[in-house]
């Protein structure tokens, strides 16, 4: 077995809750699964993920689960070619699960060498339902695989959308892959815009590498009121996030 660098956390103090993995590959494959623990930088599936495996004449439905909806629909949009090769790739494969939350990103660096694997033997899709993208290989691996070290702002997303009263809301999707709580923010103003961005980024790159956002922290940024903090708010079953989140108040 390869005796690879550790993904250390640098901010882990305790453990938040389990981290949940899911990701669906596409593809026509023709796998061994003789891996190359040293190439993909992987030592196996992480404990907890289980391994699935659908296709086209045994199992059509698990192999469509995924290819409808709004969603699938502005894929289809925006990238026809692409989304009919998806939409015609005979197989797919599926890893889901829950791993231990733990002062390492271990797990992550090794799902993530599995999918290179299977992503170079056959592969042409890896979808990301957690934060609702689509990845074509040569986006997958310039932004995934290729960095060799952990890249939290690239599989995490930060939505938008606008309020009632004209303000914007500001909201993040997959840090449950890290076993912490997504990020929300409402009543944005367009001012403000870009100093929230920057704050979201930063709280994703602490919870991912294992800090925890207690109840009542407060947010201290030039670029922001003084007074904003931080509660912990939600379930996993939260269907804005798929997780728990933290609400950041102004006042």
């Amino acid at each position: 077995m390869a005796d690879l660098q550790d993904w250390e956390r640098k901010y882990f103090s305790k453990p938040g809750y389990e981290p949940f993995l899911y990701f669906v590959i596409y593809g026509d494959f023709k796998v061994d699964f003789k891996v190359s623990w040293e190439k993909y930088n992987t030592t196996g599936i992480p404990e907890g993920i289980k391994f699935m495996r659908y296709d086209q004449e045994k199992h059509p439905k698990g192999l469509k689960q995924f290819l409808s909806g709004p969603l699938w629909e502005e894929v289809k949009k925006k990238n026809p070619l692409f989304a009919a090769e998806v939409d015609s790739a005979p197989q797919c494969y599926i890893l889901k699960g829950e791993v231990p939350d733990a002062n390492t990103l271990n797990y992550y660096r090794d799902i993530t060498g599995i999918i290179a694997y299977l992503m170079e033997n056959g592969g042409i899709c890896v979808f990301d339902p957690q934060m609702f993208t689509f990845w074509n290989s040569a986006d997958w691996f310039e932004k995934i695989f290729n960095p060799k070290n952990p890249v939290p702002w690239n599989h995490v997303k930060i939505l938008f959308s606008e309020e009632e009263n004209g303000e914007m809301w500001f909201h993040t999707r997959g840090l449950r892959k890290y076993g912490r709580p997504d990020l929300s923010i409402h009543n944005v103003t367009k001012a403000n815009e870009s100093p929230v961005i920057d704050l979201l980024n930063r709280f994703i790159e602490f919870e991912a590498f294992g800090g925890v956002i207690e109840d009542g922290q407060q947010i201290k940024m030039e670029e922001l009121p003084i007074g904003m903090r931080c509660e912990n708010e939600g379930t996993l079953d939260d269907p804005d996030f798929n997780n728990m989140h933290v609400e950041i108040y102004w006042e």
